[in-house]
């Protein structure tokens, strides 16, 4: 950062503790933040490229490969819009399984995000490892969290990282009774581990921020959102995901190889601080009287009070492994035939993150013509920019050092993988 008549520019040149690559660049002239860029440079993956011209089977295995930490949401969102070109709606046991599958990427992705990159922001610490030489006992139990997670990954997807157990229709196995059997006592103490993180979470000194967005999320009546349901917004909107790019439309920016997203041409943002809003009264009992004690009421629009939400939803994922474990009732085939017709079928999950859209148009033969990916992170960014405006503007009275911390600090609110949103670039080629 420099200072130069009243003005000041800040440079990030790489964020830390975020999934990816990316900096930050923002200017202020006589005292106004005149702008604010968070620099996604990671290279593009083109990823809906090269899904062209593949099978109908592949896009679950493939887009897997986007993300490892997040790998069963790409796996679940591509299922469901194959499947959906292709008139096959999967249900009963092996549903539940997929939502099993689910919770623990949920599980082992929170708790990664809670104690590796986000707690040594509010302890003053630079990263985890100093966070372990402090206090062991405490990211020993972040680690055991994760692992829980981990386990059900490991169990039901065949592996806990770029599962390869799911594919259309359902599994290429089945698990028994008696190897289900096997998660419940882990998950039990991993139940404590997570009513504890979310105590620990709330001695916190959180900032006093609040965000007016529009929030948006899944919404499926009668249970928290994970894999299935309607969109649903905070500004009354509903509406199905097939009609997902009739409000939300991408556009890229020049400083940016991920796209920006906005929702009938306005900011707004998913992920957990919007499915709580919008769904918090269907969170398990243990959830809900957790979240009540911490200090988390009917909506949270505080960015620096996600850790909180995301310990709740933790607390879900665990409550709601458990259940679908004792209801565990094994199919009778391992997954239902999915045959390839001329279609375009839609896919809407909640990764842990946000919403992950996927769409594919398919042919008869099952090759796929057209995808299109949409990632949470492409959808927060210009949310995030507007967020680090205002924080930016509330505290132009601190030093460079303390004001780029705080910059990362509200970035790192949002969990972002940037590995998952640089997905495009435009490319000119000028001959003479």
């Amino acid at each position: 950062m420099t200072h130069r008549s009243g003005s000041r520019r800040l440079g990030v040149k790489a964020l830390t503790r975020v999934e990816g690559e990316g900096g930050l660049n923002v200017t202020v002239h006589d005292g106004q933040v005149t702008d604010v860029q968070l620099h996604i440079y990671e290279p593009p993956r083109f990823f809906e490229a090269f899904l062209r011209g593949r099978g109908h089977t592949e896009p679950p295995d493939i887009t897997a490969r986007i993300c490892g930490i997040c790998p069963v949401a790409y796996q679940m969102s591509a299922c469901q819009a194959i499947e959906d070109a292709s008139g096959v709606r999967v249900g009963g046991q092996l549903a539940e399984l997929r939502r099993l599958l689910y919770c623990g990427e949920w599980i082992e992705s929170h708790a990664l995000h809670m104690y590796l990159l986000h707690a040594p922001d509010f302890l003053g610490l630079p990263d985890a490892i100093a966070l372990a030489q402090q206090d062991r006992a405490t990211v020993e139990r972040g680690l055991a969290l994760k692992k829980a997670g981990n386990a059900i990954m490991e169990l039901v997807g065949g592996r806990a990282i770029h599962p390869i157990n799911v594919k259309l229709g359902g599994f290429y196995r089945l698990p028994s009774p008696v190897e289900l059997a096997t998660l419940v006592d882990p998950l039990r103490r991993a139940l404590d581990d997570a009513i504890a993180t979310a105590r620990w979470a709330a001695t916190f000194d959180f900032p006093d921020v609040t965000i007016d967005h529009e929030f948006l999320s899944l919404r499926d009546p009668g249970r928290y959102p994970i894999d299935t349901g309607t969109l649903v917004s905070s500004g009354g909107l509903d509406f199905p995901p097939a009609d997902y790019l009739t409000h939300v439309e991408e556009h890229q920016v020049q400083h940016s190889t991920a796209l920006h997203a906005a929702l009938d041409g306005h900011t707004f943002l998913v992920g957990p601080l919007a499915r709580y809003t919008l769904n918090h009264m269907w969170l398990s009992p243990t959830a809900r009287e957790v979240a009540a004690e911490v200090g988390l009421g009917p909506q949270c629009r505080n960015p620096f009070r996600g850790i909180l939400v995301r310990a709740v939803e933790t607390i879900y994922a665990i409550d709601e492994a458990l259940r679908i474990i004792a209801a565990y009732d094994p199919p009778a085939q391992p997954a239902v035939d999915v045959h390839p017709r001329a279609g375009t079928g839609h896919g809407v999950t909640e990764a842990p993150r946000g919403l992950l859209y996927h769409r594919y148009r398919i042919t008869d033969d099952g090759t796929i013509s057209d995808a299109t990916i949409v990632p949470p992170t492409a959808q927060n960014q210009p949310a995030i920019e507007a967020d680090l405006r205002t924080v930016v503007s509330s505290a132009l009275d601190l030093d460079d050092h303390e004001l780029a911390h705080l910059c990362e600090r509200t970035i790192r609110n949002y969990d972002p993988c940037i590995s998952c949103s640089a997905h495009f670039l435009d490319l000119t080629v000028t001959r003479t």
